[in-house]
């Protein structure tokens, strides 16, 4: 029977931030500074229409397709964010038994409250999917090297090097609240029990593991020389980082402004993403988290040119209105939304969808042609 209060991700995100406490609700919800980066990764998306096309014969529509490797339902994975337990006391257990069951792949954080060997023993209870390791650069490279070895040794594909935070973003409400991880929550993946965790703030425990001494030189063939697990860079706004991203070999990058998070006022992903495809050629896959709200905006992010759409917040929500289904329920809108608009444009595949199926509104004149 159809939920008649959640409809949509819009709806799940007020019934899930309803559940949460002010605390976790702020940590989730907000973003850096003025908000600025939050706001405009939703609304950029708002400027781009959709180009209906009609008398397609699309009783056969597919909008499955490849990432890792292997083929997922519809072109979505789940970004890794961290203390996914504040939300739904199962946490990442939840989300990945969801993603099992609608078959799609699940990045997971380095914060993750439950380690990533129970994250892979959940989803292998469901179905098969492939799991992403999000990583920090760290001041304890020993640590580092363990947090690769073990994502790798359960069966991990990816590591997701995380290379937007030379330290943590300015978060106004975080500071105001005192934000700890509740009591009761590890990070074990870090190596961190509760009471580590709580006997630091927020800002003080990040900045006491992450190393500011990263760079491409360093970082990326040490890794390389760790592990055979593929190589991506998350946080990547700009020709020039997907250029760099080239040169030294990694194997794709995710567009991304961590959510908006970290430096306020940098662009929305979706309108940071042409230049990136542009710089990658083609010889370097592409893909993008932010601002992702409906199966329309994974339509138009595929139309610029990702590959494949990554979402965070939308998980948390649903984790928080109702654990492992309200996950489910967040796969299920944007699934549905999705292969509907692939309908309603005239697209069988996601190989049909192109420039040419979204358009730019004008402020004074007609539709612009992308």
């Amino acid at each position: 029977m159809r939920d008649k209060i959640v409809l949509s991700i819009e709806d799940i995100q007020e019934q899930g931030s309803k559940k949460l406490p002010k605390s976790a609700r702020d940590f989730f919800n907000s973003g850096a500074t003025s908000q600025v980066t939050v706001h405009e990764n939703n609304t950029a998306f708002k400027k781009y229409r959709l180009r209906p096309r009609v008398l397609v014969n699309v009783s056969k529509v597919d909008p499955s397709t490849t990432v890792f490797g292997s083929k997922i339902s519809f072109p979505v994975c789940v970004s890794p964010t961290g203390n996914q337990a504040m939300a739904h006391m199962d946490g990442e257990l939840a989300t990945s038994r969801a993603c099992a069951k609608y078959n799609i792949h699940m990045g997971v954080s380095s914060f993750a409250n439950h380690s990533i060997e129970e994250v892979r023993e959940a989803s292998n209870k469901v179905g098969t999917i492939k799991h992403a390791m999000q990583l920090y650069t760290m001041k304890d490279r020993v640590l580092q090297e363990r947090v690769i070895k073990r994502a790798e040794a359960a069966g991990c594909v990816a590591i997701l090097l995380t290379g937007d935070s030379p330290a943590l973003g300015v978060r106004y409400n975080e500071w105001r609240n005192d934000f700890r991880t509740p009591p009761g929550l590890g990070f074990p993946m870090m190596e961190k029990s509760s009471q580590q965790i709580l006997a630091q703030t927020h800002d003080a425990g990040f900045l006491s593991m992450n190393s500011d001494y990263h760079s491409w030189a360093d970082d990326i063939p040490w890794i390389r020389s760790k592990t055979k697990m593929e190589i991506w860079i998350k946080g990547v706004l700009t020709a020039e980082d997907v250029l760099l991203a080239r040169e030294y070999g990694c194997d794709g990058v995710v567009v991304s402004n961590h959510g908006g998070r970290q430096l306020d006022d940098s662009p929305a992903t979706i309108d940071a993403l042409p230049e990136c495809v542009k710089a990658a050629e083609g010889k370097i896959r592409i893909h993008i988290d932010g601002g992702i709200r409906s199966g329309a905006d994974i339509f138009k992010a595929l139309a610029m040119g990702a590959e494949c759409c990554w979402i965070g917040r939308p998980v948390l929500w649903g984790l928080a209105y109702n654990g492992e289904k309200g996950v489910e329920k967040v796969l299920e809108v944007l699934y549905g939304e999705f292969r509907r608009v692939m309908m309603f444009t005239g697209c069988t595949s996601v190989a049909d969808i192109s420039r040419a199926k979204i358009g730019i509104a004008m402020a004074n004149g007609p539709l612009g042609r992308l």
